[in-house]
């Protein structure tokens, strides 16, 4: 098989030839450029001791500085087995488009290139701050690995509804999809994977910068929140069908995200969920099934196993990260009670525990434990659970995939 077929009989719940592997394929399920650094350092050393030729050798880029994400190469995403890629947007973070590139030292002396719009300011006690017309946006601490978001959304904000509009996508944006779209299409083998969900994730992202202040606006003023999402998903449509335009069926998945759920349980009730968010999210999701043949990947983290059968109604056709650790997510559950009716991408090893503090052997006997689990019958891509982060060791990152890759599939 292809890469892009075999992530298609995945998600169609139809057999593969082997497991079908996301490596960087979209912006939770990547992996940060201080663990990307240490992977690229340690490859070559395995490949110098092995007398095999040097990887294609340059400075990582950080093409999300929010997260500080690594753009995974090539060369790196075929060494691994990944079947899949991003098309990303112009401005991923900050609105800082990727484009004219510069070096930027991180603080463990790493070289890395940024976007060259990225200009940092450094406070007193060291933090690094972004700022946008004079206000701060984002802040990282002083030695951290990461950026806060820090500008307030819309749910924070209250805003007056007649007065206000949500962004739509520009003429550059749409250009720069369809040429991407185009370029992946023709220069790869890969299933392409596109985020396009609201201009703002209705639940967990519209609180940003204001999260407290929004939660109490969701639960107490349920009409204002209804005329929110419309506003929200009539602009989502609009999107969506000038995007449709310009890409067409060069993509084959389409990603949304929004963290419904805690470790311990979810964020809302089931009848806040149906009443508020499905109705809202199942707009988009009815278009998307109806005019194009693009399956719907829903990122969302945590304990969500009372909300799955809402996800399911809504429309999502596939569930990522799969956070197993978290109250309720067993494997063999998930997939004995909604594996005919959902994909699981992710639930590869527990990212908090096993993957930081685990030997390399124990890491690939959580995979194969997790992959006896969720391959049989198809309906499954293996991904890291979120984002591989700063304190991840390369050699558990070359197990996490290797141990993919050697398993053997039932079906």
């Amino acid at each position: 098989m292809t890469s892009r077929e075999r992530i298609l009989a995945a998600v169609n719940h139809a057999p593969v030839d082997r497991v079908p592997i996301d490596v960087g394929g979209t912006r939770q399920s990547g992996i940060t450029v201080f663990a990307y650094a240490r992977l690229t350092a340690h490859l070559a050393r395995a490949r110098a001791a092995a007398g095999e030729a040097a990887l294609p050798h340059s400075p990582p880029r950080v093409f999300d500085v929010y997260q500080m994400l690594a753009e995974v190469e090539p060369e790196i995403v075929a060494r691994f087995g990944g079947d899949c890629v991003a098309l990303n947007r112009r401005a991923v973070a900050f609105g800082l488009v990727n484009e004219g590139w510069k070096s930027w030292l991180l603080h463990d002396g790493t070289v890395v290139e940024v976007p060259g719009g990225f200009a940092h300011e450094t406070l007193p006690d060291g933090d690094l701050v972004l700022r946008r017309q004079g206000e701060i946006v984002a802040q990282m601490p002083a030695g951290g690995f990461y950026f806060d978001r820090m500008e307030k959304y819309p749910g924070a904000l209250h805003p007056e509804l007649d007065a206000w509009e949500p962004p739509r996508l520009t003429a550059a944006d749409l250009e720069h999809y369809r040429d991407e779209a185009v370029r992946l299409d023709r220069t790869t083998d890969k299933a392409v994977i596109a985020a396009l969900g609201p201009p703002y994730e209705l639940f967990n992202g519209i609180g940003q910068g204001g999260f407290e202040d929004w939660m109490m606006t969701f639960a107490s003023e349920p009409e204002y929140v209804t005329a929110l999402y419309r506003k929200l998903t009539d602009a989502w449509l609009e999107n969506l069908e000038a995007f449709h335009g310009a890409v067409g069926d060069r993509i084959q998945i389409v990603q949304i995200a929004d963290d419904f759920g805690t470790q311990a349980g979810p964020f809302l009730s089931v009848r806040a969920f149906r009443e508020l968010l499905l109705p809202a999210y199942r707009r988009g999701l009815d278009w998307i099934h109806a005019r194009t043949p693009w399956k719907v990947l829903l990122h969302s983290d945590g304990a969500l196993v009372p909300l799955l059968p809402s996800i399911i109604e809504m429309g999502v056709d596939i569930l990522n990260p799969v956070q197993t650790t978290a109250a309720g997510m067993d494997p063999r559950r998930l997939k004995h009670e909604f594996g005919e009716q959902l994909v699981f991408w992710g639930g590869s090893c527990d990212c908090q525990g096993t993957l930081i503090r685990g030997s390399p052997a124990q890491v690939a006997a959580d995979v194969r434990a997790n992959l006896d689990c969720f391959a049989p019958g198809g309906g499954y891509v293996f991904a890291s659970v979120h984002n591989i982060q700063a304190d991840v060791p390369p050699e558990n990152i070359v197990a996490l995939f290797d141990a993919a890759l050697s398993y053997t599939c039932s079906g």
